[in-house]
């Protein structure tokens, strides 16, 4: 089954690959690498998901902000693909960043949304190293950031 009939039989859908809102770009293939700049929390409505884990968010609700991001990893991994996500070899890291109190401790279970997600969709290639770190404010007040790097085929 390929990655595109995944997404359809999970019922995912993706969100539109949002451009960078600074000085940079929101992807870059490097070799056979393939670089996905941080993609925020942003619910289905378009509105950023925003405050700080541990006060306005509970753990699930980061937990699903954090799948947010993954999606739009996602979005902007076929927009890059051209489309064709038979092109993705394998998922090799997510870095997550969760913007949470100082005493928050359970930054693995909050990102563990975007990576389920992403194991959801791609299967064993989508299995990947990660770093979950705490921070105490990410850009527009949102909870949540992922960025990624896949391999190409």
């Amino acid at each position: 089954m390929s990655y595109n009939e995944r997404i359809k039989e999970l019922k995912i859908d993706l969100p539109d690959a949002k451009a960078p809102v600074g000085s940079y770009v929101a992807t870059k293939i490097s070799g056979n690498l393939l670089y996905v700049s941080g993609q925020i929390s942003i619910n289905s409505n378009g509105d950023l998901i925003k405050g700080k884990v541990g006060k306005d968010l509970t753990t699930e609700e980061a937990y699903k902000a954090a799948e947010r991001c993954g999606l739009s990893i996602v979005a902007q991994v076929k927009k890059a693909c051209k489309g064709d996500l038979s092109k993705i070899k394998s998922c090799i890291k997510l870095t997550g960043f969760v913007n949470s109190t100082e005493d928050f401790i359970e930054q693995p279970k909050v990102i563990n949304g975007a990576s389920d997600l992403i194991a959801s969709i791609f299967g064993d290639a989508g299995m990947h190293t990660r770093a979950a770190v705490s921070t105490n404010s990410l850009p527009l007040g949102v909870s949540v950031e992922v960025d990624a790097i896949f391999e190409l085929k």
